[in-house]
C-alpha cells in the first residue's frame, strides 16, 4: 500500500476531476461532431481519458498501477486529406478540445513535480505525454482540414 502526502492527494484529486471532465467532453463532442473522422478521434480520446481516470483512481486508492507498455501510442493525424471546407461547429469543438488539452497537460506538470514516488511520476508523465499527443492530433486535424493555418 502506498502513502500519499496531503499535497499529492489534493493534486491527484484535481487531476481526477480534470479527467472526468475530459471523458464527458470527448463523449459529448463525439456525438456532436459532423465529420466522421473527427467523431472517431473524439471517441478514441474519450476512451484514453477513461484509462487515465482509472489509473488515477488506482493511485488514489493506494495502488501503483503498471506503467502502460510503450509503443501503443495513437497514430497522429498527419495522414488526413485536405478537405478544404469544414463545419464551423466542428471547428468550435476542436478549439475547445485543444484548449482543454493544453490546460490539462500543464496541470500534470505541477503534479508530477510534487510526487514523491518515482513510479507515480513515471505513470503521470506517461499520461501527460498522451495528453500532449491528443493535442497534437487535434492540432493536425485542424491544420489538415484548413480550420487552422499556422502563421
Amino acid at each position: 500500500m502506498m502513502f500519499l502526502t496531503t499535497k499529492e492527494r489534493i493534486l491527484l484529486e484535481d487531476e481526477k476531476s480534470h479527467e472526468e471532465a475530459c471523458v464527458q467532453k470527448y463523449q459529448d463532442f463525439a456525438t456532436r461532431a459532423q465529420d466522421p473522422q473527427l467523431k472517431q478521434l473524439f471517441s478514441t480520446y474519450a476512451s484514453k481519458e477513461q484509462e487515465h481516470l482509472n489509473t488515477l483512481n488506482q493511485i488514489l486508492s493506494g495502488q501503483i498501477p503498471a506503467l502502460p507498455q510503450q509503443g501503443q501510442q495513437q497514430s497522429n493525424q498527419n495522414n488526413l486529406s485536405l478537405q478544404g471546407q469544414y463545419n464551423e461547429n466542428d471547428k468550435k469543438l476542436c478549439t475547445d478540445a485543444l484548449i482543454t488539452e493544453k490546460y490539462v497537460s500543464n496541470t500534470y506538470n505541477t503534479t508530477i513535480f510534487e510526487c514523491c514516488d518515482t513510479n507515480i511520476r513515471q505513470i503521470l508523465n506517461h499520461i501527460q505525454k498522451e495528453e500532449q499527443e491528443h493535442g497534437e492530433g487535434i492540432f493536425n486535424y485542424m491544420r489538415n482540414t484548413n480550420m487552422y493555418t499556422p502563421q
